[in-house]
Formats: C-alpha cells, structure tokens, sequence
C-alpha cells in the first residue's frame, strides 16, 4: 500500500480504480478526474490515492447509470455535506436496487428450478422403455389414496388387516408397494405371491407396459407423458396405470410408472 505522498502511474492507478488506462485518459479530458500530477518532460499521469478515491466514487455512481455530466456536477460541489447527501442518497438507491436485483434472481431462479425439472422429466420420458409381464394378483387397500411415510413402515400390514383371520395363512405378498390408479381413484396395493379370498383382489392381465423412472416431483408429469406416448404410439387409452414405489433412502422413494399397452389394460 502507498503513503498518501506516493503516486501512482496511470497504469497502477486503473487498476485500482477497476478502470482502463483509456477510461482514465478520457476522465482526464473532459475534467471529471484530473490526475494531481503530469510529468513535463514525459507528459505521463500520476494520481494521487485521494484520486483513486475520485475514481472509485465515479465507478460506483456510473454503474447507477448517472451520466458524466452529473458525477461532474457533483463532485465539483464546494460544499462537502452537499456531496455526502447525494452519495448518501445514492447509497439508498443502490440498496433499492440490489433488493429489486435479489427479488428477480430469486424469480429466474425458480425458474430455471421449474425448467431443469420439467427437462430431466422430459429426458426420462424419452428413456421409457417397454417390459412384458406377466399377469399379477394384487389386493387393494379400502382406504389410503396415496402412500405415506407411516403406510410403509408397516405396509403388508393393512393388507393382512382385510383378511379375515382364519384365511391370513392362505396368503403371502412380494415386499414391495404401489399406487394403482383407475377412473381417477388411487389405492395403495400389494402383490400377492399366494392368495386365497378376500377383498379387493384383482388381477392385472399380462402383457406389454409401457416403463419408465422418475421421482417424486416428476411422477405427475411423467405419468401424464407415459399416457399420451400410449395414445400416440400405441394408439391405446389404458383404463388403468401402475406407479410402483422404489424406496431410495432414508424417508425418500421414487416410482417406475407402468402403462398397460394391451387391448386388456386399455381401449384401443
């Protein structure tokens, strides 16, 4: 750092400044910032740090889009308290529009969130494939419409809650669970590895379905891509879907989607 006797060189003094030379150099022009020394033989810039300081104010108020004219007009101010208010003013209107500036990037944000979403849904919609399967026996639950935290610690549970007692040994289901969803209602279920009985039992037919993965905050939408892929490509309206739920950690899960792409899963 130089004491205030030092001088800087133009070159030094831009730097400083966050300036060209050439900025300085027009500065000096137009009698907004004069450098406090010129060397007679060599007619080169010298500044002063109170310069600097000069140049600092003029950057600052130039990136509130204040013409040169006006910083002039400023700083040629007699009265030192005059130029404290103006600047004090133009603090307020600084901390105005970084708040303006926080608000907008907080909305652009968001949207790039919604937008980057709606891509990797799009991209794993693309990625859906074809699986042929073979006809599955599920229980339907009575009751929930949608999985919950409290519904898969003890999943099997509820299903072995709607059976009567004396049947329960009659059944076993596969240790995962689903959302099976038609004419607009969702129920959780179960697939049953053996089965006697009871309510709520149905049978998916065979056949091709048209897969794909996606979380939780894709699954609407990816559901609904699936859908139209059906209709477009397969020329099937499926009367029913399938969203299996994938556990992948602690208190998250995602979904493979299941769209039946036969003539016993859909109207064609």
């Amino acid at each position: 750092m130089k004491d205030e006797k030092s001088y800087y060189s133009i070159g030094e003094a831009a730097k400083a400044a966050g300036m060209t030379e050439e900025t300085l150099r027009h500065y000096d022009r137009v009698g907004l910032v004069k450098p406090s020394k010129r060397d007679e033989w060599t007619n080169y810039r010298y500044y002063t740090e109170q310069d600097v300081v000069r140049l600092n104010t003029v950057y600052a108020l130039r990136q509130m889009e204040l013409p040169l004219k006006k910083i002039k007009e400023v700083l040629a101010y007699d009265d030192l308290r005059k130029i404290v208010d103006f600047l004090t003013e133009a603090e307020q209107t600084a901390d105005k529009k970084i708040a303006a500036l926080q608000y907008s990037k907080s909305k652009i944000q968001a949207a790039k969130r919604d937008y980057a979403r709606k891509l990797q849904t799009e991209r794993r919609t693309e990625q859906a494939f074809v699986q042929r399967l073979p006809a599955r026996v599920i229980m339907l639950s009575d009751e929930a419409e949608k999985p919950a935290l409290d519904d898969l610690w003890n999943y099997l549970g509820r299903f072995y809650s709607q059976i009567e007692p004396s049947r329960r040994e009659q059944f076993a289901f596969e240790d995962l669970a689903g959302l099976y969803t038609e004419g607009g209602r969702s129920r959780l279920f179960a697939v049953c590895l053996r089965h006697g009985e009871a309510r709520g039992l149905i049978t998916l037919p065979a056949g091709s379905y048209l897969c794909a993965d996606c979380t939780e905050d894709e699954r609407s939408e990816t559901l609904c891509r699936l859908l139209r892929r059906a209709e477009a490509d397969y020329g099937v309206s499926p009367r029913f879907t399938l969203q299996i739920i994938v556990i992948s950690g602690i208190l998250k899960w995602n979904y493979r989607l299941q769209v039946p792409l036969e003539a016993d899963g859909g109207t064609p």
